[in-house]
């Protein structure tokens, strides 16, 4: 049964058929040919995958992501760390990975950081002289932030797959994001200083007072979101129906700039996104339930406990395996896909669920800068007159950063479980 599972699943990917479409599929024929389970079992797997009241958070971040990016929160930020990064030597590139940092905060997706920041940043950086692979590199290396730092709709899917508290994993996510994001600035500010790019003229504080007045409005979403949270006024799902509902006031009452067309879009994009992510995971937890049947998790656990039961020997191995998948797998697919059939292993292994959640949220999400699936390269590219090739080499030194920086909190856990 494993065998055909297999077979069939990565024919179908091979042909170009949807992950979701593969899944269900392939899941489908090895329970009608290898087993005497009625297919009703499949309509049952996928409500049961479904039926996660946690879920419930995945429409409502999208939404309020959707708001802000639609009511130019981007812009707002860009300005906001120009004020406070752009003075330094290669100064928009600093002030790219700031801004992309706060408005993966807003936004919980990376690809939506990458458009967002790099239709304003990519221009301006080519405008002072910035070599556009470069520009590109640094947009979407700055962009996988928006995966990683909290609230993150990757850490909602593991919680909900892992059993694991999503609250927990959105406080725990803080540190490695700051880490991230100042790693990524110290590559920016040595390559900028190695090719002498300069930084931009300071604004006078009257203009300074003006910019941190309009983007304080749109820094204080993530920070009620994780008051909220980290002080028990609500659940992590119903911080989002309050980030959808600050989003809101803040486009018609604050900016003033949010239409009754532009909120129609948004729930349009709002209902086809969410219907992509559900739909994969009731049809991954279809897959997962052929897998347990046929203890392939288990099999799994033993087999990497059998090379060996050192923890810190098991994670480096996950982390090869997370890293090769990321190529190929969208973090989505990779979460809901891969979570209850490594659960297993980090069990036996004895190893922090909480840790690795966070581990694995990062690890997949520089699948988000390899190819030939990483969107944010080909987001970023597109922005630019470069080739794909071009924009690869020069991400080169920023996903070196990711596996030695992943490497380094496989050594030192307790940088991932802080609270």
């Amino acid at each position: 049964m494993i065998i055909t599972l297999f077979i069939v699943f990565f024919v179908l990917i091979i042909i170009g058929t949807p992950i979701a479409f593969a899944l269900l599929i392939s899941s489908t024929a090895a329970i009608y040919f290898f087993s005497h389970v009625p297919l009703l079992i499949v309509v049952q797997r996928v409500f049961t995958g479904l039926d996660v009241f946690a879920l419930m958070a995945i429409p409502l971040f999208l939404f309020a992501g959707y708001l802000m990016t639609a009511i130019k929160i981007s812009d707002k930020l860009i300005a906001l760390a120009s004020i406070f990064l752009g003075r330094y030597r290669g100064g928009l590139s600093l002030v790219t990975t700031g801004s992309s940092a706060v408005f993966g905060a807003i936004s919980g997706s990376a690809n939506a950081t990458t458009a967002a920041i790099g239709s304003v940043m990519i221009p301006s950086m080519q405008k002072k002289g910035y070599d556009q692979a470069f520009s590109a590199a640094v947009v979407s290396s700055s962009g996988v932030l928006g995966l990683i730092v909290p609230p993150s709709i990757t850490m909602v899917l593991f919680g909900v797959s892992a059993g694991v508290s999503i609250g927990g994993l959105f406080l725990n996510g803080i540190v490695p994001a700051i880490i991230i994001a100042a790693g990524i600035m110290i590559i920016n500010y040595v390559i900028s200083c190695r090719r002498g790019y300069g930084g931009e003229q300071p604004l006078d504080f009257s203009e300074s007072m003006k910019v941190i007045k309009s983007s304080a409005v749109a820094l204080a979403m993530p920070i009620i979101i994780l008051g909220g949270i980290y002080a028990g006024i609500f659940t992590p799902t119903e911080s989002a129906a309050v980030a959808c509902a600050y989003g809101l006031l803040v486009g018609i009452f604050f900016y003033r700039n949010l239409t009754f067309t532009m909120m129609l879009e948004i729930s349009k994009k709002t209902i086809k996104t969410t219907s992509v992510i559900l739909f994969l995971i009731g049809s991954a937890s279809v897959f997962t339930y052929v897998l347990a049947s046929e203890n392939v998790p288990r099999t799994l656990a033993l087999f990497i406990i059998d090379l060996s039961d050192n923890p810190i020997v098991i994670m480096f191995l996950l982390l090869g395996l997370l890293l090769v998948l990321g190529t190929f797998l969208d973090n989505v697919a990779a979460v809901v896909l891969l979570t209850p059939t490594l659960m297993p292993v980090i069990n036996f292994a004895g190893i922090d669920p909480m840790f690795f959640g966070v581990f694995m949220v990062i690890a997949v999400a520089v699948g988000q800068i390899t190819p030939p699936v990483g969107l944010n390269l080909f987001i970023a590219t597109n922005l630019t007159d470069r080739k794909l090739e071009e924009v690869v080499r020069a991400s080169l030194p920023y996903f070196a950063f990711y596996v030695v920086l992943l490497s380094f909190f496989i050594i030192f856990p307790g940088l991932l479980t802080v609270f």
